[in-house]
């Protein structure tokens, strides 16, 4: 979203984003010059404090939704268009915000697993497995609406009759819309064409970062040879008793040296040896070009960050689209996808093993040549001509 806000900004346009209230989101986005306007809780506490049961859902996109209603309301007033990105009730609840005021609305997702496709499965949420019996891709979404509708559709029209709107019958379809943008790159994303849905692949919204690396940092990177990065982001690793000491003592079995990325995880030094250093916040984009290789969750934004800087990957996925990821990861060859969220020292030295070799590195940076870095670029041109339109009517 920082760099679509850049990249609006460089066409002369005004952003606001809504977002949750947690820190790193307000001076990433305060950066791309964009207004912030926090709602909902902090996602760094839902991500840390544990996941929703599936009996718990609907009363937490209720109060989402809820929170997001007043926000987005206020400051979606006078704008041209709403781009509704997450959850899909969050989208869903954006895009009655969008209806309620008359202004034009575009759903994008960082990730196509929740885009209906003949060519592949939905994911399953939580306490509604699919039946082990059904193999038809088409059933297997018709499944998935009914799942959404069950788990968000009292949630999501509850909220729509509080601003004087209708109900909507598949919350699914009316939060993706006739048109949906998928936000990635076309090389490690591909999306197959389906007579269903009209989908605007723009490529991955990269933004720009020219922050300096750390001089401790710096220190460290020209003190050895480069050693392998292992971060997980926003991923708390709950499943991992000591994910930081395992992952040190893989890659110290491959002699190498190693770099933390503290993350939410919190990850941290085992000893005081020199082959160790741990960061905080840091410029992935200057970083990554420096590593042997980057081990990580599978996250879109660290696949793709190390997709273009042609370094070996080695993912560890752990929720949602990450096991996609690391499919993806391992189908072009540009690395390793670890089997499960938890690794061990043997099973991650393996692993890395294998994406070391000079043909994965070869291959790394042959496919990092075909990354896509103007998606951003793309995505407001593209949103320029969809201010120009004539407004939709007002929903009263």
């Amino acid at each position: 979203m920082a760099g679509l806000a850049v990249r609006l900004r460089e066409l002369g346009a005004e952003v606001r984003v809504c977002a949750p209230p947690d820190e790193e989101f307000a001076w990433r986005l305060a950066g791309a010059g964009a207004r912030v306007v926090p709602f909902g809780p902090s996602a760094r506490a839902l991500t840390t404090g544990g996941l929703p049961s599936a009996g718990d859902l609907p009363r937490r996109a209720a109060e989402l939704i809820a929170d997001q209603l007043e926000a987005v309301t206020a400051a979606a007033e006078g704008c041209d268009v709403l781009v509704a990105t997450g959850m899909m009730p969050v989208v869903a609840g954006a895009r009655s915000v969008a209806e309620k005021l008359g202004i034009r609305c575009v759903h994008a997702t960082f990730q196509q697993l929740t885009l209906p496709s003949p060519h592949r499965r939905p994911l399953a949420y939580p306490g509604r497995p699919f039946p082990p019996e059904v193999s038809d891709n088409r059933v297997l979404w018709e499944l998935d609406a009914q799942s959404i509708d069950a788990l968000f559709g009292e949630a999501v029209n509850s909220n729509r009759a509080l601003i004087g709107l209708p109900p909507v019958d598949g919350v699914r379809d009316y939060a993706i819309g006739v048109r949906p943008w998928l936000a990635t790159d076309p090389v490690l994303d591909p999306w197959r064409e389906t007579a269903d849905l009209d989908v605007v692949q723009t490529g991955a919204w990269i933004s720009p970062d020219v922050r300096p690396l750390p001089a401790g940092l710096v220190a460290f990177l020209e003190a050895g040879a480069p050693p392998v990065y292992v971060g997980f982001g926003s991923m708390p690793m709950r499943g991992s008793e000591d994910a930081a000491g395992v992952a040190i003592e893989a890659v110290r079995a491959q002699g190498r040296r190693v770099l933390l990325g503290r993350g939410w995880a919190g990850l941290a030094l085992l000893d005081d040896r020199d082959d160790c250093f741990v960061v905080g916040e840091v410029n992935q984009q200057a970083l990554f070009g420096r590593v042997a290789a980057v081990v990580h969750h599978g996250g879109a934004g660290t696949t793709t960050t190390a997709a273009r800087a042609g370094v070996p990957q080695v993912v560890v996925p752990q929720v949602a689209d990450q096991p996609y990821w690391a499919g993806r990861v391992a189908e072009l060859g540009i690395g390793v996808a670890h089997d499960g969220p938890v690794a061990t020292v043997e099973s991650l030295s393996a692993a890395l093993g294998m994406a070391l070799t000079p043909e994965t590195r070869a291959r790394a940076r042959a496919v990092a040549g075909r990354i896509r870095t103007d998606g951003a670029v793309v995505a407001a041109r593209l949103l320029r001509e969809v201010a120009g339109r004539e407004r939709p009517p007002v929903s009263v």
